[in-house]
C-alpha cells in the first residue's frame, strides 16, 4: 500500500488549504480503513490532526484543529482529504495521512499502519 500525500504549500494566517491523500497499491480494503491525518513541526512529535471511519460518517479532531479542519474521504476515488481553513502560523508542519485496520478511530500513531511521505504546509504570519 502506497499514500500519496499532496497539495501543500506557503499560504499566509487566515487562508484556506486542501491536502489530498491517494492510496494505490493493495487497496482493496480501502474502503475498509480508518484513514488519518497527522502533522509534525521540526523538533516536535507527531501530532494527531483528524482521522474519519470507513463510511465517513464519524470524524475525529485533534483539539487544535477542531471547527477550523474537515476531513473527507472518496472511497471509489481511494482518496482522503483534509479541508484547512484560518489557518494559523502554529499549523505549519509536514502533513502525513495514514491509514489503520483498526475498527475504532484513534489519535495514537502507534495505531496506522500505512504512512504516506507528507505534505509540507507553511504558513505565514
Amino acid at each position: 500500500v502506497q499514500l500519496q500525500a499532496s497539495g501543500g504549500g506557503l499560504v499566509q494566517a487566515g487562508a484556506s488549504l486542501t491536502l489530498s491523500c491517494a492510496a494505490s497499491g493493495d487497496t482493496d480494503d480501502f474502503v475498509y480503513w480508518v484513514m488519518g491525518w497527522f502533522r509534525q513541526a521540526p523538533g516536535q512529535e507527531r501530532d494527531f490532526v483528524a482521522a474519519i471511519s470507513w463510511t465517513g460518517s464519524d470524524q475525529y479532531y485533534g483539539e487544535s484543529v477542531k471547527g477550523r479542519f474537515t476531513i473527507r474521504r472518496d472511497n471509489e476515488k481511494r482518496t482522503v482529504s483534509l479541508q484547512m481553513r484560518k489557518v494559523k502560523p502554529e499549523d505549519s508542519a509536514i502533513y502525513f495521512c495514514a491509514s489503520s485496520s483498526e475498527l475504532s478511530l484513534r489519535s495514537s500513531p502507534e495505531k496506522y499502519e500505512h504512512w504516506g511521505q507528507g505534505t509540507q504546509v507553511t504558513v505565514s504570519s
